[in-house]
């Protein structure tokens, strides 16, 4: 079973290699990166069936350098979750930019590019949920870092690269800081093992502690987009094409999630930090939907939400406590595929509308029913309506809260804070509906009528194509049908139906991350799967 672990990184490695090679042959490039994510699905969901009935986790010794001389991949629950979703995820948009791309005739996604790229993202990412150290770690960060500049300046125009110069400049300063961080762990403890971290950490002056812990949160709250480090995420996602976007937006925040919670508690457990992280979670959630109200454009709308939802996950962290882990980890996997569906809806109202902006959009409902549907459902979701994941999730992290609240040792020593970031929780999540359903009600409920000196793109441009008996095709239900590529549809339908299932199955889903909750709130396990024989 340990040689499935590997696989997670190196087959979206080797299917990038050979996705360059085929750089004139689109078919078999697609083919290849389908097939890798694929396999990689599959792999993680094995390795998730196999690590959640035992409860023991798996450890491989790369090249056979034993840790902590050699570079060590863990899997336990969250690690094989969190890849089994991410893989999923990958796969969906995968299909909706092969669908993307066919009907645009790849100008947005160029294949000999796009694939190879789109597949050292995904290695990125999977390394970065797999790494056992934290050299690792930042090399995974590195490689999808890598990998985004160039996706996210696909197409070369002025505002792509603008905003790509933006994004590689807080990465760098991320990464720098990220760096400088390892080698001051480095120099304080002699390693940067993750499970060794954890013991040898304890060992140091409270001071020291402090110090690394903040300069190691700073580098991941940046990753993360929390306030006030989230500045550049709303100027920068919405210019990419619409899938890369929507794994921007699904993933690469979560990843810094992953590390904060990684950080919280597994290295720095005796630091406590959960005052500061209660007020990040809780400004993230406020400023972040505040800028959501004052947006017409709805991919910049989406960012916002992107950002403000963040808040609920480092709430959940800065709780600390077991249900507060299980909380923050349903409600991962929640977001991950409901922002990422909604994005990937926006690319279609995009096609279907001729624009994302309300001041130029109406009368959708009637010209593409399904798309209304697909954006309607997601749009609850996010906003917390029951019985839908986004509901039970924030429930989840309030009840957290609120018993911690309760509780002898309220996180940050001042229950109200606690009450007051559930009460911004509430607020975040009531106009997170009121924003999402205002700019459906506006594009898609909304006559054309109703908007002054409309005028539809599509329309003009179906008038003008000729029809079977040589007049002029006329009708918005024709556009529909020529510019919205099936692929892009299925893709869609097939993330949105993922998100109404997180809903069905939300039970064993809390169930599985209630025990992800107790190997998180455990650091001793993590030590003892990574050194069986003690850490030397």
């Amino acid at each position: 079973m340990t040689a499935l672990v590997p696989l997670v990184v190196l087959l979206p490695l080797l299917g990038a290699a050979v996705a360059l090679i085929l750089g004139r042959h689109r078919r078999a490039q697609m083919a290849v990166s389908a097939s890798v994510l694929a396999a990689v699905a599959v792999i993680a969901a094995v390795l998730l069936g196999a690590v959640d009935a035992t409860g023991a986790g798996l450890t491989v010794a790369i090249g056979g350098w034993e840790p902590p001389f050699g570079i060590v991949l863990v899997v336990d629950r969250l690690a094989a979750t969190m890849v089994l979703v991410s893989s999923i995820v990958l796969l969906g948009v995968l299909v909706y930019a092969v669908g993307q791309g066919i009907a645009d005739q790849h100008r947005e996604t160029p294949v000999s590019i796009f694939h190879p790229s789109y597949l050292i993202l995904s290695a990125g990412v999977f390394d970065a949920f797999v790494a056992g150290d934290l050299f690792n770690l930042y090399v995974a960060f590195e490689i999808l870092l890598s990998a985004s500049y160039v996706l996210l300046t696909l197409g070369g125009t002025g505002e792509r690269i603008r905003a790509g110069v933006t994004y590689i400049v807080v990465s760098l300063v991320s990464s720098l800081f990220f760096l400088s961080t390892l080698a001051l762990l480095y120099g304080a403890t002699g390693t940067v093992n993750i499970a060794q971290l954890s013991v040898r950490i304890a060992g140091l002056p409270d001071d020291v502690q402090l110090i690394l812990h903040l300069m190691l949160l700073l580098a991941f709250g940046i990753k993360a987009a929390v306030f006030p480090l989230s500045f550049w995420l709303p100027d920068s996602y919405p210019t990419a094409p619409a899938p890369v976007t929507a794994v921007f937006a699904g993933l690469l925040t979560k990843v810094g999630i992953y590390a904060i919670l990684r950080t919280e508690t597994t290295i720095f457990v005796e630091s406590d930090l959960s005052a500061l992280l209660l007020v990040v979670g809780g400004l993230t959630m406020l400023v972040g939907i505040l800028g959501a109200l004052t947006q017409a454009d709805v991919k910049r709308l989406l960012s916002f939400t992107l950002v403000s939802h963040i808040g609920y996950l480092v709430f959940g962290i800065g709780v600390g406590t077991e249900l507060g882990y299980a909380a923050t980890v349903f409600y991962v996997i929640h977001h991950i595929t409901v922002q990422t569906a909604l994005f990937l809806t926006t690319g279609l109202i995009e096609r279907v509308g001729g624009s994302t902006s309300i001041t130029r959009l109406a009368g959708l409902l009637k010209a593409s029913p399904l798309v209304a549907v697909l954006f309607f459902i997601p749009a609850l979701n996010l906003g917390g309506i029951p019985p839908f994941s986004g509901f039970l999730g924030k429930a989840g992290l309030f009840l957290a809260g609120g018993e911690a609240a309760m509780g002898a040792d309220a996180p940050g020593g001042a229950p109200w804070l606690t009450w007051a970031v559930i009460a911004a929780g509430a607020a975040t999540s009531l106009i997170t509906l009121y924003a999402l359903t205002r700019f459906w009600n506006m594009a898609f409920w909304r006559g054309r009528d109703e908007l002054e000196g409309y005028e539809s793109v599509l329309l003009e441009q179906v008038q003008e194509w000729p029809d079977a008996s040589g007049g002029v095709a006329t009708g918005r239900r024709a556009a529909t049908r020529t510019r919205t590529p099936v692929l892009m549809v299925s893709a869609t339908v097939a993330l949105v139906a993922v998100t109404v299932l997180l809903t069905v199955f939300a039970g064993p889903l809390f169930e599985l991350a209630g025990r992800t909750a107790a190997d998180l709130a455990d650091p001793a396990a993590y030590v003892a799967l990574v050194f069986p024989g003690g850490v030397r």
